[in-house]
């Protein structure tokens, strides 16, 4: 069987990604106001984040179902951005 990986081609996409997910996350409605319960595990990224906009998704939380639509709008987007650049290209 194979084994799975979520090592980044690009490591440098990293931060473009956490971006993306929680810009999703926040159009989806998952994100909360209330920085004081947040996860520990991304605590680096919400001080990143505007003031205006602080809060935290709570990734432990949630269930599957919202988890995947958050990873699905991803997926989504990068191949219409891909289709996007392939389509200039021709």
């Amino acid at each position: 069987m194979a084994t799975r990986s979520n090592k980044k081609v690009v490591p440098e996409s990293r931060q473009a990604l956490d971006q993306l997910k929680y810009e999703i996350a926040a159009e989806l409605g998952l994100f909360v106001q209330s920085v004081s319960q947040a996860d520990t595990e991304f605590a680096g990224e919400i001080g990143d984040l505007p003031l205006a906009n602080r809060g935290y998704v709570p990734w432990s939380q949630l269930a599957t179902r919202d988890a995947g639509s958050v990873g699905g709008e991803i997926t989504r987007r990068l191949i219409a951005q891909a289709e996007q650049v392939l389509g200039s290209i021709h």
